[in-house]
Formats: structure tokens, sequence, C-alpha cells
């Protein structure tokens, strides 16, 4: 989630947050990297609830006493997640806070880190979820039951699953992930009956000085297009971004990246002058209008709200070219 443009910057803001960009495998690429949890055990509350109101909660850490009904979640990390399943959330980190998808939700909640303790142990929390490689665990521990996550441990999907165990709302997140599964296929299905089985599409992301190309997992959408809907990635992107995630590129290269389509994430804020430049404007897909743009804040997670956002995008995007 990452506001942060660089993904050096967005690798300490998932580090707080889901993702955002977890990995899965598309039919085209099944290998380890693009889906590095998926030989994992899943965990998931077991018991049902006692009678003091919890349920016990297999974590990564092993088992925990969790409320069956948390009223007031702080999540540190995969709070989007939390919102989609209308989780109580009283505490947030600050990168979920600024993203524009969650402001009315997140109106009068507090944003905190995993070293704000004081202010932590002031909301009194029935609930945190935080990262596993916060080195305040034990002491989060301390205010109430912890949950920690490894980022990119399950892939997107899963992950949202997992956070419906938690919060004792396993099948309506189950539901969703069949739903949104089958839909996102069909409109990919339609989208490449009318741009073609082969076209390809390569999504970037600048800050005006810098620019990244994405592999299949790492948010802005790109599990929604290269997983979920099954779009083409272009042969150089698959070699270089692939298997890190993203790759760093210089203006005059763009060009060897771009697919017949370009997903290009953006700051609506910020300088966007080299869209001005022939460097740009000389690349087949923007002299074809086969541009789509997103806006980087409101996309660097992997959340049910995100991907419906950018669903929505992508439909009318390529549909519409």
């Amino acid at each position: 989630m990452k506001k942060l443009f660089l993904p050096f910057m967005l690798m300490l803001c998932v580090i707080f947050m889901s993702a955002c960009g977890n990995d899965s495998s598309n039919s085209e690429t099944s290998s380890a990297n693009a889906n590095p949890g998926k030989n994992e055990p899943t965990s998931s509350a077991s018991e049902p609830p006692s009678k003091n109101g919890t349920v016990t909660y297999q974590s990564e850490l092993g088992p925990i006493e969790v409320p069956a009904e948390p009223q007031r979640i702080i999540a540190l990390t995969n709070a989007p997640n939390v919102l989609s399943l209308e989780g109580t959330l009283v505490g947030v980190d600050e990168w979920t806070y600024k993203n524009p998808l969650f402001a009315e939700k997140l109106k009068g909640v507090e944003v905190v880190s995993d070293s704000s303790l004081e202010r932590i142990v002031e909301l009194d929390p029935d609930l945190i979820i935080t990262d596993a490689t916060s080195k305040n665990i034990d002491k989060l521990k301390k205010i109430a039951p912890t949950v920690p996550y490894t980022w990119g441990k399950r892939d997107y999907l899963a992950q949202q699953i997992e956070i419906g165990k938690l919060l004792n709302k396993e099948q309506e997140a189950k539901a969703w992930v069949d739903d949104f599964s089958k839909r996102a296929k069909d409109i990919g299905d339609e989208i490449k009956k009318k741009i073609g089985e082969n076209a390809t599409v390569s999504v970037f992301e600048t800050d005006s000085k810098n620019f990244y190309v994405f592999g299949n997992a790492w948010a802005r959408g790109t599990e929604l297009l290269y997983q979920a809907m099954g779009m083409n990635m272009p042969e150089k992107v698959k070699a270089d971004a692939l298997g890190p995630g993203y790759y760093a590129l210089s203006p005059e290269v763009l060009r060897s990246y771009a697919g017949d389509y370009i997903v290009l994430s953006r700051s609506t804020t910020g300088d966007n002058s080299f869209m001005k430049t022939d460097t740009w404007k000389n690349i087949p897909a923007v002299k074809n209008n086969h541009v789509i743009e997103i806006d980087t804040e409101a996309s660097s997670y992997s959340d049910p709200t995100t991907l419906e956002h950018l669903l929505k995008i992508f439909k009318e995007g390529f549909l519409n070219k």
C-alpha cells in the first residue's frame, strides 16, 4: 500500500500494509516467484467461540486467542482487507489513511505505527494486525491479541480469505473471491476478443523522475490484469520484472518494455511533463491512444475495494479504446 511512488519506498509501505500486491501465478507464469506462498499451510480460526467470546486463530507464529467479533481493530497492515469486510478500525497505517478510496470509511480513525505504543494503548484495541517483521510484536501482544502476517506469503485472494477467517467472516470473503474471479475472467475474455488474444499489456509507474515496469504481483492492478483477467505480458517485461516484481527503467528504454497497451500509474498532482516529450509520444501504444491511466495513490493495494475500482477502469479503458 505505499504517498510513495517509488517501489523501494513502496516496499517499506507494504510492510505496514497488505496489498498490496501479492503473488499468485497466472497461466503463463507458474514459477515460485509468481506465488511464493502457494504451498504454505493457511491458518484458520478452527475452534468455536468460547464462553468469553474468543476463538483460537492459528497464526503464522502459533495459536492466538482473538475476539470472535472484534470491535476495536488496529490494522498496521492489511487495513484495506479489513475495511472490505466492514471490520471496525480505530487505528490504521498512514498509507492506507492517505488512500482516496478509503477516505470516507476512515473518518475519525487514528493514524498509528508499530512504534506508537502509547497511542495504541489509549485506543484500547481488542485486536491488532501487524507485519510479521515488526520489531515490536512482543510489546503489541501485551496491549491486545496481535496477529502477524508476512507480506507475499499468500496470494492476494488467499490473503483476503485469511482476513475473513480472522474476523469470523470467512464465508463472506470466499464468496467475494469466487464472484470476483469469475467476473474478472469474463471481462478479460471480452477484452481479448476485442484487442486480440495475443495483445500485450505493460504496467508503468512514474513520479516524473523515475520509471518502473511491474510484474504480475506488485499492485497497480497487476494481479487483476495478469492473473485474474489473463492478459499477456511483453516478453521483455517477463524477463526483467516478473521475478523481482518490478524493474527500474530510464525514459530512453520505455519503448522496449511497452506492450500494445500501457497502464500508466501516476500521481494526479505530480509533475507529468514527461508525457509531452517525444520519447513518450513516439511509443506505439501512446500513438495509438492505447494508454489507460490510473491514480498511484488509489492503486497501491490489492484488496477488494481497490480491485473492484480498477476492474471498472480497465473494462471501460480497454473496451472503449
